[in-house]
């Protein structure tokens, strides 16, 4: 039986071009996030996450920053991180920053917490690509104890230890709900459930049916452990406008031009076609087209997945505030409605 689901949005704060074409200061584009989130929170979207860079073409670096002034102009969408990358940051600062959020935005802030899908952050605050994995199992580990225990107690080989320490602000009424991010490897699945910590999938291509597995295995390293069954997210890029045709000539040629400057730092091989771009808004993992037409591949790989949220990337690249804007406002008055519509009748 397929949960609850609740319709969220992420961005990574894309620099955004102007009505000239040219990048916006990353000033602006930060705006701009802000009044996405407002017209967002406005049209009924459950969630809005903004996830954190260190590089000029993504202009959040501190998400809990931008948040803020989000809460502040909201009042009942849900805000949280895209991810937070926990292995370059101190975890009692995360709490600290996250606890204060919390209180700012009367118990509606979430954190995600991850490894990032970027590494620019590990030289810029003095820490070593070869502690990569120490780092994130290290400081989770002691995240999840200052979210769970009043005095803390931790020792490790990452940062200095406590003792009975206690970390301010304590979260008052709403539990800080923390997820962790995980890019698709088991390890990653088993340890978010180790910890007792609801999962979000972030797949960027392919068929979803490859990530049923990772979800099974998540749901059977909970039973195994003892431990009650936790939500699944998923994080997948998409836009929405009136028409399918619409919706894939506005967004392809910033997503293409997002994915090849991406793909050349990463030595990936080849451009995005058109081809391959239009087999994965068809059969993969990129929600593009009309209302109607990503309110059923929603709802689909919802069934599929038996997810309890799903987070619509809808930022890419240079796309325009105003398209942003429009697709968002489709995204709440019009799939939204539909694809809990469509589950009802499951």
């Amino acid at each position: 039986m397929t949960p609850t689901l609740e319709l969220g949005l992420d961005t990574f704060g894309d620099v955004m071009a102007g009505a000239d074409g040219r990048p916006l200061s990353q000033a602006q584009s930060i705006r701009n996030v802000v009044e996405q989130a407002v017209l967002a929170d406005r049209v009924g979207v459950d969630y809005i996450g903004v996830g954190e860079h260190h590089r000029e073409d993504f202009a959040i670096s501190a998400p809990e920053v931008v948040l803020a002034a989000i809460a502040a102009r909201t009042t009942r969408i849900r805000l949280g991180s895209a991810v937070t990358v926990l292995s370059s940051d101190d975890p009692v600062r995360v709490f600290e920053r996250f606890s204060t959020l919390h209180a700012i935005a009367n118990g509606r802030a979430e954190v995600m917490v991850g490894r990032g899908s970027f590494i620019e952050s590990f030289p810029l605050f003095g820490y070593d690509l070869n502690d990569y994995a120490i780092l994130f199992e290290e400081k989770l580990e002691l995240f999840v104890k200052l979210l769970r225990e009043e005095r803390v107690t931790w020792r490790g080989t990452t940062r200095a230890p406590l003792h009975e320490q206690r970390v301010y602000p304590r979260i008052d009424g709403e539990p800080l709900v923390a997820w962790v991010g995980v890019g698709g490897t088991p390890e990653s699945v088993v340890r978010a459930a180790h910890h007792g910590l609801p999962m979000m999938l972030a797949i960027i291509g392919g068929d979803p049916a490859r990530f049923r597995p990772f979800a099974d295995l998540y749901r059977r390293a909970l039973a195994e452990l003892g431990k009650p069954p936790l939500p699944i997210g998923l994080h997948s890029p998409g836009y929405v406008a009136e028409t399918d045709e619409q919706a894939r000539e506005e967004f392809f040629p910033d997503y293409k031009q997002m994915h090849e400057r991406i793909g050349a730092e990463r030595g990936w091989r080849g451009g995005m076609t058109r081809e391959h771009f239009d087999r994965e808004t068809e059969h993969g993992s990129l929600y593009v087209g009309s209302p109607e037409t990503v309110a059923r591949r929603i709802a689909a790989t919802a069934r599929l997945l038996g997810i309890s949220r799903f987070n619509l990337k809808y930022s890419a690249g240079l796309l325009a505030h105003e398209k942003l804007m429009r697709s968002i406002e489709l995204y709440g008055t019009r799939v939204i409605p539909l694809v809990r519509e469509l589950l009802a009748e499951r």
